[in-house]
């Protein structure tokens, strides 16, 4: 089996790609060709490398040419934003490929209403932002494109992406690295809000076992959506107290309103935060579970640890003394 990745030196495919050569799939890397895989795993040295630059030659007209050239079985797209370059793509593969897999996002959701969240039901919010209102567009067209007889696909919504060589999102909502040398020095954290907000983390490795299922069990995820999250979600204060044990530290912590919150950081950080928490996200993988065998080996916090562990180790997060 002949398998594209687009986008297979990011997160998600640093961990697909090694775990698709390993079972044996001949695999196409696309890519920019401008970062390195976060695993320095062996099996990158039979991946054949293709550099594209994806947004001018969506512009070009041309970006579908060149995967459907590539004589895939399957493709898998990790970097696909907008409605019109899923549809290009899936107009250009229709009767050419046998099955398309789309990356999309738990941000298809908006603010949650009842939980856990589960696909096609009416829990959450349509969401509101752009990134979000394109991924929903996504993956109800892809659906629609695969009921009515056309190409195959399935599109795979992960939760916030955790593992070595980037920061994870932190116990505030946010990217903020200061947050993690404030709870190994015991200090006190403000949290916005109640401190009983979720957010759902996913290895990416975990991602990657969801995508390698998916295409094993191609019949099964036909024309289907999938959440792809840890078994449990993570809370504020919670979260916070996790990672104060791993320092040997009580956390500390005190909850106030958003606007003191606003004022106490940067505008990004909060806005970060913001868009995290307010959604209060928790979802079920009854459906991934049932029809892909999926089997997530890191709870949250394992997975969240890996990675503050790792950037300890390679010197990029700075802790408190002693």
């Amino acid at each position: 089996m002949k398998i594209v990745v687009i986008g297979g030196s990011g997160h998600i495919g640093s961990f697909l790609v090694p775990r698709l050569v390993r079972e044996g799939r001949e695999v196409i890397n696309v890519s920019r060709g401008t970062s390195k895989p976060y695993t320095d795993s062996p099996e990158w040295k039979q991946v054949r490398q293709v550099i594209a630059d994806r947004e001018q030659e969506d512009r070009d007209g041309t970006f579908g040419d060149r995967i459907a050239a590539l004589g895939a079985d399957v493709v898998v797209d990790l970097v696909c934003f907008t409605l019109d370059s899923a549809k290009a793509l899936v107009s250009r593969l229709r009767g050419e490929t046998g099955h398309l897999l789309h990356c999309g996002s738990i941000w298809r959701y908006g603010a949650s209403m009842k939980l856990p969240l589960a696909e096609g039901s009416d829990s959450a919010d349509e969401p509101t932002d752009e990134y979000g209102i394109q991924k929903r567009d996504i993956a109800r067209m892809l659906k629609q494109e695969t009921a009515s007889g056309g190409l195959v696909t399935t599109s795979l919504h992960p939760g916030h992406i955790v593992g070595p060589g980037w920061h994870p999102v932190g116990p505030l909502g946010n990217f903020d690295p200061s947050i993690w040398q404030k709870i190994s020095a015991g200090q006190t954290v403000q949290m916005p809000g109640s401190g009983t907000e979720l957010m759902h983390h996913v290895h990416a490795d975990d991602l990657a076992q969801a995508f390698a299922k998916a295409i094993e069990r191609r019949d099964e995820a036909a024309g289907e959506d999938f959440n792809i999250v840890a078994p449990t979600a993570l809370s504020v204060r919670g979260f916070a107290r996790i990672a104060a044990s791993w320092f040997g530290q009580t956390a500390q912590f005190e909850t106030v309103g958003w606007e003191e919150f606003r004022r106490s950081t940067t505008p990004e950080h909060a806005e970060t935060s913001w868009a995290h928490l307010s959604r209060n996200h928790c979802f079920s993988i009854e459906k991934a579970k049932s029809l892909l065998g999926y089997a997530p080996r890191y709870e949250p916090e394992q997975a969240v640890h890996e990675s503050v562990q790792w950037l300890i180790d390679n010197k990029q997060l700075s802790l408190a003394e002693g």
